[in-house]
C-alpha cells in the first residue's frame, strides 16, 4: 500500500512540473508579438528607433520573468516535493 501511495505522490509531481512548463509558451509568442510590433514601429518611424528597442527590451524581460517562474516550480516539484511528500506520508502512518 506504501508503494502505491509513493508512486501516486512522484506521477502527481511529475504532472504538475509538466503542467508548470506549459507557462513557458506563453513568453515565447508574448515576445514574438513584442518583437514583431517594435520592427513595424521602428519601419514607420526609423527616428524613434531607440526608445522603442528599450522598450520593447524590458517587456520581454519583464514577460521572461513568467517561464522563469514556471521552470522554478518545475524544478521544485521534480527534486524537492516528493521528498517533503513521502516524509509527510510516512509521519501520518507512524513509519
Amino acid at each position: 500500500m506504501l508503494e502505491i501511495a509513493v508512486g501516486i505522490i512522484l506521477g502527481c509531481c511529475a504532472l504538475g512540473a509538466g503542467a508548470a512548463m506549459i507557462a513557458g509558451i506563453g513568453p515565447g509568442i508574448g515576445e514574438g508579438n513584442a518583437v514583431a510590433k517594435a520592427c513595424e514601429a521602428i519601419g514607420r518611424q526609423p527616428e524613434c528607433k531607440g526608445s522603442v528597442t528599450s522598450t520593447m527590451l524590458m517587456g520581454c524581460a519583464i514577460a521572461e520573468t513568467t517561464g522563469l517562474y514556471a521552470l522554478v516550480i518545475a524544478i521544485l516539484l521534480i527534486f524537492v516535493a516528493p521528498n517533503l511528500f513521502v516524509n509527510i506520508l510516512l509521519k501520518t502512518i507512524g513509519k
